[in-house]
């Protein structure tokens, strides 16, 4: 008898429809970066700074299961692999870029808090 099919997850709202497919540190600034068009994987290593090669190829594969960017392998040699937004994938990180002007306009205030945070956390912990 064949498996039976997996249950899709159940969303609360629209919202944790969203957080699903964006939960992980480097996802929405992968989607920020196909915005720019066709990506190979060392473009995106460069612009997602910090991000290591583990985890970049598991977000990449994540999105792609996800439906929300493509894979474009042209079977040459050398290897070419170019990743690029679906139109799903378009009109995500479409919406984004709202958080993304917030981001731009408060970037300065936020980094002032994050340091007293910072050092208030480590006030707390002494």
């Amino acid at each position: 008898m064949a498996d039976p099919l997996p249950v899709a997850p159940a969303f609360t709202c629209g919202l944790d429809a969203t957080l699903k497919v964006i939960s992980g540190k480097w996802k929405p600034l992968i989607l920020y970066f196909l915005l720019r068009g066709p990506t190979r994987y060392g473009e995106l290593k460069r612009a997602v700074r910090d991000v290591s090669d583990k985890m970049l190829t598991q977000h990449l594969k994540e999105l792609e299961a996800d439906g929300v960017l493509r894979r474009n392998d042209y079977k040459e040699v050398p290897p070419r692999v170019d990743y690029t937004l679906t139109p799903l994938g378009e009109s995500l990180a479409q919406a984004l870029e709202p958080l993304c002007i917030w981001g731009t306009e408060n970037m300065t205030e936020m980094q002032k808090i994050f340091a007293e945070r910072d050092s208030w956390i480590r006030q707390k912990q002494a």
